[in-house]
């Protein structure tokens, strides 16, 4: 009867002796992708900022988070697009104001809606799709500010892309 050991040594040479019966590959798990482009999202905000914020996080995270290199949209294996749909300042946190007074905010959240489609340009399908992907951010009133909040809900977005984006590929 032959060792444990020399079992396991022959079961690694037959494994490597049989090349291409397993691949693996990092990334997207979508083969051939290889490419994206990430086009300025559309904004129905009345918060102009809000379209470069969004463009800067998403060239500055995505591609590497999904394993993909930037490129032109002419050229691109796919496309990021999508739209802000809403920016709003919530209260979810306050004190009621005493008799007389108003009420006394401790905590806000910024809550960002974008709309997204990432796109696979060589034949046109939709790889992933989210009409209505909410992020928030909280800040403290008193010590913080709104900038706080929203990087918190931008960072917030770029995760629920990249986890759609995944689950789907």
């Amino acid at each position: 009867m032959k060792a444990p050991g020399v079992r396991l040594l022959i079961f690694g040479a037959l494994l490597l002796a049989a090349p291409g019966c397993y691949s693996f590959q990092a990334g997207t798990g979508l083969t051939g992708v290889q490419t994206m482009a990430i086009l300025p999202f559309d904004n129905s905000t009345s918060r102009l900022e809000l379209t470069q914020d969004v463009q800067d996080i998403l060239l500055r995270q995505l591609p590497g988070s999904l394993g993909l290199r930037l490129a032109g949209e002419d050229v691109a294996d796919v496309v990021v697009r999508g739209e802000i749909t809403s920016y709003d300042l919530v209260a979810p946190n306050y004190r009621p104001g005493a008799q007389g007074r108003g009420a006394e905010v401790l905590q806000r959240q910024v809550v960002l809606t974008v709309a997204v489609e990432i796109l696979n340009m060589r034949d046109r399908t939709v790889l992933w799709r989210s009409s209505g992907l909410r992020a928030q951010g909280e800040y403290l009133e008193a010590s913080e500010t709104e900038d706080i909040g929203k990087a918190e809900a931008l960072e917030q977005m770029i995760q629920q892309i990249v986890d759609g984006a995944q689950s789907n590929w």
